[in-house]
């Protein structure tokens, strides 16, 4: 019988649903695996089930040469070496689509969080610092009419956009590639290059997949395009955002704030960041729902048994 080896806690319905078939063990342990542990757990197992966190590298990958498939628990991969795992024949699949709903109902939590100032005037409450109400008082930004700007048009992208239009927001879009023209009307939604959308936008949303090629992806220079009265999100990935930069454009105003789901070098912040009023920040809970994540483990034990079985997976993650 085959084996399979589970790095961290995840929902119960993919530990029980592999079991039906094969022999598993999975970490209950709410603490990250070292790279020995982990290289250590997969040792005479045929499938890997990680989670986002964990650094699947060449070494690890090549410590055991009978491995099948590597499960990415997560939407994203860039946890993994995908050329270490190609080189070794192994597969790799990820759980997309069923976190799209979630993340883009977190995306849109922080944009009415930072653009009307909610966590910061919860943390006024809570200090005592309300003396009533008075016309000028703690005054945010409305979304109506505002120009929301989306790098990224993937299902997660599309999804805010959907929501934007509920908010009577123009809708921007920037994208390797420009969707058709009955996509662009069914999310009324206007193509524009990188630079003119970083200009235009009151409001930019990040949902790019990360690869190295996109490090800081947004920094100095991007930054300096946006407007003094512009928001930055980013529920996407950490390092597409130079965070020193967009610290000294927050300290220094040239940006009306910014909200962070992820970090450059996450868990770490940037220093500095978390005593800032117009940033919020959350701890990387984009698809942190009941729901999500229970469609995360189905999708992640789907593809370990249809490997494992000799079918081809549906979420298969290709290098390049």
């Amino acid at each position: 019988m085959k084996k399979i080896f589970i790095t961290g806690m995840i929902p119960e319905i993919a530990y029980s649903s592999l079991s039906e078939r094969f022999i598993v063990t999975m970490n209950r342990s709410e603490k990250p695996l070292s790279k020995d542990q982990i290289i250590e757990g997969i040792r005479g197992k045929d499938a890997l089930l990680c989670i986002l966190s964990d650094r699947i590298d060449r070494e690890i990958i090549e410590s055991n040469p009978n491995l099948e498939i590597i499960a990415n628990y997560g939407a994203g991969f860039d946890n993994i070496d995908l050329a270490a795992a190609k080189d070794n024949n192994i597969i790799v699949t990820n759980t997309p689509l069923v976190s799209t709903v979630s993340t883009a109902e977190l995306t849109f939590a922080l944009i009415l969080g930072i653009t009307r100032r909610i966590s910061e005037g919860e943390r006024l409450m809570r200090r005592g610092g309300f003396d009533g109400w008075a016309p000028m008082f703690h005054l945010g930004t409305q979304l109506k009419g505002k120009k929301l700007g989306i790098i990224g048009m993937g299902n997660i992208g599309k999804s805010v956009a959907g929501i934007a239009k509920g908010f009577q927001m123009e809708i921007l879009y920037h994208n390797r590639s420009r969707m058709s023209e009955f996509e662009e009307k069914e999310y009324s939604a206007g193509y524009r290059s990188l630079e003119d959308l970083l200009r235009e936008s009151d409001i930019v949303t990040l949902h790019l997949s990360y690869h190295s090629s996109l490090h800081h992806y947004i920094g100095k220079e991007q930054l300096g395009m946006m407007k003094e009265s512009a928001y930055l999100i980013n529920a996407a990935r950490g390092p597409l955002v130079d965070e020193k930069a967009l610290m000294s454009a927050l300290i220094s105003n040239s940006i009306a704030g910014a909200a962070l789901d992820v970090f450059e070098k996450e868990p770490r912040v940037t220093e500095g960041l978390e005593k800032l009023d117009n940033v919020l920040i959350t701890p990387h809970i984009g698809n942190a729902t009941i729901e999500a994540r229970t469609d995360m483990a189905k999708v992640a034990a789907e593809n370990i048994i249809d490997a494992l079985e000799g079918n081809v997976p549906k979420n298969i993650v290709r290098a390049g």
